[in-house]
């Protein structure tokens, strides 16, 4: 088997479903990742040989995986990414490994703490004008505050209070998401799937930042798993995380007389606190965090106001300045 360095060339999805059509029908993902893994290979300078003595792997087995012929196990891979000093998402294909910059990016960015890791996306921000750096968000968010956490935290509760409290529209994304796509969300997500709703929502959101210079907007609790539309929302409102305990959020939602999230029980419970670890991270992102869950609702909505009208008068006043 020949052991030297195959030339770099780029394999686009389309090409390479062609290439699997010109060779028996291959997989088109398996011949695009046995194209990037002898891209990688001779970008490192390695023959085959070198790395199948780096991998402990086959060189036979190595000639299969770079030509797509058989189904290489996530260890193999792992083998292989970590003698080719590259990341298992370089070798699948991810989109922010395909260029020399997005890769030297990635190698600035690699074990960096959350703080720096924030402030390099706060500074992406600003270059490129829609994330959430302070200076110029200022003037980007106007009075838009924008509640955020799991279904249950009391963001229509006392979001509608607030915006009654400051004279602010109140915006339910999910309703303006139904509005655009004619019918309710579970409908959107059963009859058209998870993409085309994230779609709807990306769109309330722009509608909402576009028509409102001030209002209260309360969205939906699984808004921060897509990072284009918590961008947005961090770059062009004021964050609020209110958080509850998982007892809180159950009975609360139970108490709107929802009472799928009770089926499974004991299920139900560990899965909702799986979702909150889960999305625990992303939902700190927000400039401010209230615990909805410490007082009963008049406190904490006196807390609220308090938190709301001390940010928005810091905003005005740093603006003017």
């Amino acid at each position: 088997m020949s052991s030297t360095i195959l030339p770099v060339s780029e394999l686009t999805p389309s090409a390479a479903a062609s290439e699997a059509e010109d060779s028996g029908g291959k997989h088109p993902f398996l011949v695009a990742l046995g194209q990037r893994v002898r891209d990688i290979r001779a970008r490192r300078g390695m023959s085959r040989k070198a790395l199948a003595l780096a991998t402990d792997v086959s060189e036979r087995h190595l000639a299969n995986l770079e030509y797509g012929v058989g189904n290489a196990s996530v260890l193999v891979l792992l083998q292989v990414a970590v003698a080719l000093k590259c990341s298992l998402a370089e070798l699948l294909g991810d989109p922010t490994t395909q260029s020399p910059e997005w890769l030297m990016i990635r190698e600035m960015l690699e074990n960096r703490d959350e703080a720096t890791l924030r402030r390099a996306r706060e500074a992406i921000g600003e270059l490129l004008g829609s994330g959430s750096a302070k200076a110029s968000a200022r003037s980007r968010r106007g009075s838009r505050v924008a509640l955020i956490g799991l279904r249950g935290a009391g963001k229509t509760t006392l979001g509608s209070m607030l915006a009654e409290d400051l004279g602010f529209p109140f915006v339910e994304l999910s309703r303006e998401i139904e509005k655009f796509a004619g019918c309710t969300i579970s409908e959107i997500q059963g009859l058209y799937g998870q993409n085309a709703y994230r779609r709807y929502e990306r769109r309330a959101i722009e509608e909402a930042i576009q028509i409102y210079p001030e209002a209260i907007i309360a969205t939906p609790g699984g808004l921060v798993s897509d990072p284009a539309s918590f961008n947005l929302l961090l770059g062009h409102c004021t964050t609020v995380w209110l958080r509850a305990l998982p007892e809180d959020h159950m009975a609360r939602v139970a108490a709107q007389g929802d009472m799928r999230p009770m089926a499974g029980n004991k299920e139900a419970m560990d899965d909702l606190k799986t979702i909150l670890a889960g999305r625990a991270a992303f939902y700190s992102k927000a400039e401010f965090q209230l615990d909805t869950s410490r007082q009963p609702l008049q406190p904490t909505f006196l807390a609220l106001r308090e938190m709301v009208r001390n940010a928005l008068q810091m905003d005005q006043t740093e603006h003017a300045e």
